[in-house]
């Protein structure tokens, strides 16, 4: 095959190739790298590229391929990951000048499996702030762009990841997902992704953003793919206190069963009445419901509670624990974060310990009310936020005042695949999300192959031309507005703010009050009358909690 084509192939297209010796991978390797410096500088995608080291084990896996060793279809497969997996001997900054020089000793678990596997590993990707916040412009490295349009964002936390992937530098890559990190890259830049089910995949060595919510899973251009690197990753890790005993299975080996009979359960609210979309997007989700059903699902709508509950309840435990993790630094030197990561981290001293307390019993209760939901239906589709936004149209506040369509599945804890369903008419990606119930992660992946298959959309790829500059953007610093806010408000995030230790400059301290109110708005939601009797969620275990 042409070295100026292996991008456009899939992982799976990549694997058949190299396991039948009909392409190398050295010579692959080298084009994806070739490509990744050609298109780079207009795409941000990487922090640190290998492309020594990424040669050198693309040989070796070439000659044990050529001695009979071969290990499988990830062997030989380029990857890169999000930089806040360690990565042995190679920087991992979290993209933060917090740990600008920390380069670790060992790999994390997941990056430790993929090498075992045989897979090349080509560098670290960008991402925002410890997984959080962003798009930022005030980080030693700048935000990664979308490849269908430049001057587009790619959703994040996983922002490389989808950018890589979306442009043909590389077939695979692991994001992480605390809130939707893996589902918004692959939604914003046409690709697929998967959250798999809590403790599914380890963890361990990768820098936390929130304990009880943090997921880490496959990023690739389809479901197939997908099913490929969880094989590869998934399974018990005694250095995850999270990771899950389940014994694991073949994801890719019911791929091509299809969906006859399976029970849908459409959440058309999320989409309808929950939260305004983008015009295109209805017809794009009507169309797809449409191919399942040609396909033999049983589609029916369903009833969830609203989207805003959702994202209260995680926004309050997730931010208290990405608070507590990171309190030192912002005691130390708050400055040297970002704003956007401040302004999501700051406010959670304003949580109380009954706050979260009952966050945890409110994530309990909506653990309880998904139980007759996975006894009617097998899967659950809805939207997924697209299209990309631009970068310089980021609102800072959002966060904080529009729930978004990820949220409840972190909540619940199972699967949730993020795929093309079709495009604006300016070429814009728009996806969908294909969830499941926890530990059928495979019958997921099985449906979004079904209709991958059927629609076509995931063989589209970006124009991107070769030298061409990043499209022209103009992003403004945020000037916090805290003239409307009641002197009491001031007074509690002041107070809060001391009783936490942190000693803010009059500017960050002005960020915290113009978030305030927002902050104590999604507390105040909260359900105060939970019974006596009711338990917390503090760490996730799908069986104990679904079944």
């Amino acid at each position: 095959m042409s070295p100026s084509a292996v991008h456009e192939l899939t992982l799976a297209q990549a694997a058949d190739l190299i396991r039948t010796r009909k392409l190398s991978p050295v010579e692959y390797t080298r084009a994806l790298l070739s490509r990744t410096a050609e298109l780079e500088p207009q795409l941000n995608a990487f922090i640190t590229q290998t492309p020594e080291a990424a040669l050198e084990a693309a040989q070796a896996a070439e000659n044990e391929i050529g001695r009979g060793s071969y290990r499988g279809p990830l062997h030989g497969i380029p990857f890169a990951v999000k930089d806040i997996y360690d990565t042995a001997s190679v920087l991992t900054s979290g993209h933060s000048r917090i740990c600008i020089d920390r380069v670790p000793e060992r790999d994390a678990t997941a990056v430790a499996r993929l090498r075992a596997a045989g897979a090349v590993l080509t560098g670290k990707l960008a991402t925002h702030e410890f997984a959080h916040g962003g798009p930022s412009f005030d980080l030693p490295w700048p935000p990664a762009r979308n490849p269908w349009n430049t001057a587009h964002f790619t959703g994040g936390s996983s922002s490389g990841s989808g950018a890589a992937l979306a442009a043909g530098l590389v077939p695979a890559s692991l994001g992480s997902d605390t809130g939707g990190s893996i589902r918004g890259p692959a939604g914003l830049c046409g690709i697929a992704g998967l959250k798999p089910t809590y403790g599914l995949v380890s963890r361990a060595g990768v820098l936390p953003n929130s304990y009880s919510y943090d997921h880490c899973g496959p990023m690739a251009r389809t479901a197939e793919d997908c099913a490929l690197i969880l094989n590869a990753i998934a399974g018990h890790d005694p250095a995850d206190p999270a990771s899950s005993t389940r014994p694991t299975v073949d994801y890719a080996a019911t791929l091509n069963l299809g969906i006859k009979g399976l029970r849908v359960g459409v959440i058309r609210h999320f989409w309808e009445a929950d939260i305004k979309v983008h015009s295109e997007l209805p017809t794009a989700l009507d169309t797809a419901i449409g191919i399942l059903r040609d396909l033999g699902a049983i589609v029916e709508t369903v009833t969830m509670r609203p989207l805003r509950a959702y994202s209260d309840v995680k926004v309050v435990a997730a931010e208290s624990e990405l608070f507590s993790l990171h309190l030192a630094d912002l005691i130390a030197r708050p400055q040297d974060f970002g704003q956007d990561f401040r302004a999501r981290a700051l406010p959670a001293c304003l949580f109380t310990a009954e706050d979260y307390v009952r966050s945890s019993r409110e994530r309990r209760s909506m653990l309880a009310e998904m139980r007759p939901l996975y006894h009617r239906h097998d899967l659950f589709l809805t939207a997924n936020g697209s299209p990309a936004p631009r970068l310089d149209a980021h609102d800072m506040l959002s966060f904080w005042r529009t729930p978004n369509l990820t949220s409840p599945f972190n909540c619940t804890g199972g699967p949730a695949l993020a795929m093309l369903c079709g495009f604006t008419a300016d070429g814009l990606p728009l996806s969908l999300q294909l969830a499941g119930r926890p530990f059928d992660d495979a019958i997921v992946l099985r449906a979004g192959h079904a209709f991958e298959q059927a629609s076509g959309f995931c063989n589209r790829r970006p124009a991107l031309k070769n030298g061409a500059a990043p499209a022209a953007i103009n992003p403004k610093p945020w000037v916090p507005d805290t003239s409307g806010v009641p002197k009491d408000v001031r007074t509690l995030a002041e107070a809060a703010a001391r009783r936490s230790g942190l000693r803010l400059p009059e500017q960050i301290m002005e960020e915290l009050v113009a978030v305030a109110p927002l902050a104590f708005a999604k507390a105040q939601r909260l359900k105060r009358d939970h019974p006596r009797e009711a338990e917390v969620c503090s760490i996730f275990d799908p069986i104990r909690d679904v079944y």
